[in-house]
């Protein structure tokens, strides 16, 4: 069981050690945004989109990492003072009964729409934009499977190795 969770939360990390340079891409890239427009009057649609698109591949791809970190939002009323055997079923409770279920629902009801994106792929946001709107939506049944694969690993940690 520990072997899974480690290759499950190995996944996570080679796709936040690839999609972590978007970061920095998208940060040059904005700035050569603002030099092109203010100071050479120069501007593209399609670049403005492309800081769009690494923003949201950022973030999509991200989610599992941040999971597996314990980086995400965790709104702490009973947990900050809990005790170890409270915050795990705490956590057991929020991964089975909250977590894999939305993400489970966002992943069914998002697909017909990622599929048909697909099927005629779909054009650009704007005129003169990135001709890629179907591997945006992509981001999402990807972040959907991302976050599934890491609770599922924070679950195999929480009944496997009891609380952190």
């Amino acid at each position: 069981m520990n072997r899974i969770a480690a290759t499950l939360d190995g996944m996570n990390t080679i796709v936040a050690t690839v999609t972590k340079w978007l970061a920095l891409l998208m940060v040059l890239v904005q700035f050569g945004i603002v030099l092109g427009r203010y100071v050479f009057g120069v501007n593209s649609i399609a670049v403005q989109e492309s800081v769009l698109y690494m923003h949201a591949t950022l973030f999509m791809l991200g989610a599992g990492y941040t999971l597996l970190v314990d980086k995400h939002v965790r709104v702490d009323i009973f947990y900050a003072k809990a005790a170890p055997r409270s915050r795990r079923a705490i956590d057991l409770f929020g991964h089975v009964f909250l977590l894999m279920p939305s993400m489970a629902a966002l992943l069914y009801w998002s697909w017909p729409s990622v599929r048909n994106s697909w099927k005629i792929l779909e054009g650009p946001i704007s005129v003169g934009g990135i001709e890629a709107v179907f591997l945006l939506k992509s981001l999402i049944p990807a972040f959907c499977i991302l976050v599934m694969l890491q609770s599922l690993s924070e679950i195999i940690k929480l009944i496997v190795r009891g609380p952190k």
